[in-house]
C-alpha cells in the first residue's frame, strides 16, 4: 500500500493517470479512501493507493509506513486462513483485501501481530458480520446495560428500542460529543470492525487519514477498506503491536474495550487464529 499527497490542480483521473498509467482507476481510489465526491478532493488529502505497478516518481508516492524493522515485511493473510478464523465466512472476501492493507499500512507485520489483531476484530464485529453499533435496546437490556442513564421506569419506557435516542443520551456530553439535543450520540455512534466512537475519535481519524468522516460519518460503516483501516489505526493509536509482541490479549482488550468483556470469545478467535498461521 502506498500514499499519494494531493497537490494544487490534481483530480482523481489525473493521479490514477500518474500513479497507475490507467484513469479509469480513479473509481477504485475513490472507493479505497472513502471519497463520495471525485471532484472535491483536497490540497493535502493523503491518499491510500493499493499495490499496483506504479508509474509515479518516487517523490511523488511514498510507502505508508516506515520501513519496519522485523523481517517479514510482507506478510499476508489468504482467504482460506481468513475463513478459518472467522467463525462466517461470508464476508471474507470483501475484507481480505482490506485486512492485508490494514496490516500493511500499521507494521501488523508478524504471525502473532496478526493473529492477535484479527482476534480482536473478529470479536467486535461478529466475524464481519456488523460494523455499526446496534443500540436497539429493550427496556430490560437499556437497565442491564446502561442503568446509570435510565434510573426510573419512566424513562426507561420513553427510550426503549428507540436506538437514536439511546444513543444520544447515553453518548451526550462525552467522547467529544454535544449535548443530548444535538444528535451527535447517534451521528457518531460505533462505526467500523473495532468501532469507532465518539466526535473526538471521528475527528482524531479525519486529521489522521485527511478523510472526512466529521461531515460523513456514515463513510466508516460503508466500505470495507474504511471499516477496516479505522481498526488499524485505532490499534496503531493505542500502540497495540507492543502487547501482540507479548502476547497479551487481556492488556490488549482493556485498551479496546475498557475491562475484558468477551474476552472468552476473543481468546477462541486467538487460537484459530494462531492455528491458522502456525504460531
Amino acid at each position: 500500500m502506498k500514499q499519494y499527497i494531493v497537490k494544487s490542480g490534481d483530480t482523481l483521473s489525473a493521479i490514477a493517470k500518474r500513479c497507475y498509467g490507467n484513469a479509469s482507476r480513479a473509481k477504485a481510489i475513490a472507493k479505497a479512501n472513502g471519497i463520495k465526491n471525485p471532484n472535491q478532493i483536497k490540497v493535502g488529502w493523503t491518499l491510500m493507493l493499493s499495490d499496483l505497478p506504479s508509474l509515479a516518481p518516487a517523490s511523488e508516492v511514498s510507502p505508508a509506513q516506515p520501513p519496519p524493522t522485523f523481517k517479514d515485511k510482507s506478510f499476508r493473510v489468504t482467504e482460506s486462513q481468513l475463513a478459518e478464523i472467522m467463525k462466517t465466512t461470508a464476508e471474507v472476501t470483501a475484507y481480505c483485501e482490506a485486512v492485508n492493507a490494514c496490516l500493511q499500512r500499521y507494521v501488523i507485520n508478524t504471525p502473532l501481530r496478526a493473529a492477535h489483531f484479527l482476534a480482536q476484530i473478529a470479536h467486535e464485529s461478529g466475524g464481519f458480520r456488523y460494523v455499526e453499533e446496534n443500540l436497539n435496546y429493550s427496556a430490560h437490556a437499556l437497565k442491564s446495560v446502561f442503568g446509570r442513564y435510565f434510573k426510573d421506569d419512566t424513562l426507561v419506557s420513553n427510550y426503549a428500542q428507540r436506538p437514536y435516542k439511546i444513543a444520544n443520551r447515553v453518548y451526550a456530553n462525552r467522547m467529544g460529543n454535544g449535548s443530548e439535543r444535538s444528535g451527535d450520540g447517534w451521528r457518531y455512534r460505533g462505526r467500523g470492525l473495532i468501532q469507532l466512537t465518539g466526535k473526538a475519535n471521528y475527528t482524531q481519524y479525519a486529521d489522521a487519514r485527511q478523510i472526512d468522516v466529521i461531515a460523513s460519518p456514515e463513510l466508516v460503516s460503508g466500505d470495507a477498506m474504511l471499516a477496516t483501516d479505522v481498526a488499524g489505526w485505532y490499534w496503531d493509536n493505542r500502540g497495540l503491536n507492543r502487547y501482540a509482541d507479548n502476547d497479551d490479549i487481556r492488556a490488549i482488550t482493556k485498551r479496546i474495550n475498557g475491562g475484558c468483556n468477551g474476552i472468552k470469545d476473543r481468546q477462541f478467535y486467538l487460537h484459530r487464529a494462531k492455528v491458522a498461521f502456525q504460531v
